[in-house]
């Protein structure tokens, strides 16, 4: 399994790969079966998704966090990185899950990162671990 967690915000972003990290090992995969790499931003998380890949990864998670500021850059980046999550996980025919949190301000990211409204790294680690047994179950 392959984590890609992007550097810009990493006082919610790190929050986040531990949600994951915990949710995974929850699932029963030791630490050496998890694999992890720290790109600038949520920009990159489609390039890190697919270098994970090339590592024989069966899915990888690709958490961030944009916060909306006062110009489009947010609907940029939000968007070029919906976009590549996607492609990357159709190019690859694997689980690529979005885990990216898109918010108007600072407390919605927090609420949204072991806050009130749950952890979106343990739901993204979930929700990877839920398309690998679809995609085996398919296969068989």
């Amino acid at each position: 399994m392959g984590i890609v967690v992007a550097a810009w915000n990493n006082h919610i972003t790190d929050v986040l790969l531990n949600g994951a990290k915990d949710t995974l090992l929850g699932f029963g995969l030791s630490a050496d079966q998890i694999q992890s790499l720290s790109v600038p931003g949520a920009f990159e998380l489609p390039l890190g998704a697919q270098m994970l890949f090339q590592q024989q990864c069966d899915a990888v998670i690709c958490l961030g966090c944009v916060i909306k500021g006062d110009t489009p850059h947010f609907d940029y980046v939000c968007q070029a990185a919906t976009d590549g999550i996607l492609q990357v996980g159709l190019s690859q025919n694997k689980p690529c899950i979005f885990g990216v949190i898109t918010t108007n301000n600072e407390q919605q990211a927090l609420d949204r990162a072991d806050g009130k409204l749950g952890n979106k790294g343990a739901e993204a680690a979930l929700s990877a671990c839920w398309m690998l047994a679809a995609k085996q179950n398919n296969q068989q």
